[in-house]
């Protein structure tokens, strides 16, 4: 079996904490941010871990 390639659009946009979950950014904070509440913009400021349904399909993306 070759090898798996890494999806490097993924590597860009998730990493793996020190704990080994998947973290990752939230959408909807790049541009149009007058409209947006601050508690709203303040949430998907922080980082967040992937959900439960998708680690499998990442952690293949990343090849590990």
């Amino acid at each position: 079996m070759p090898k798996i390639k890494t999806h490097k659009g993924t590597t860009k946009r998730v990493r793996k904490s020190a704990s080994g979950k998947l973290i990752r950014e939230r959408a909807y904070t790049g541009h149009l941010l007058s409209k947006k509440s601050a508690g709203r913009k303040r949430n998907n400021a922080r980082l967040h871990s992937v959900d439960a349904s998708n680690v499998s399909n990442v952690k293949r993306a990343l090849g590990a």
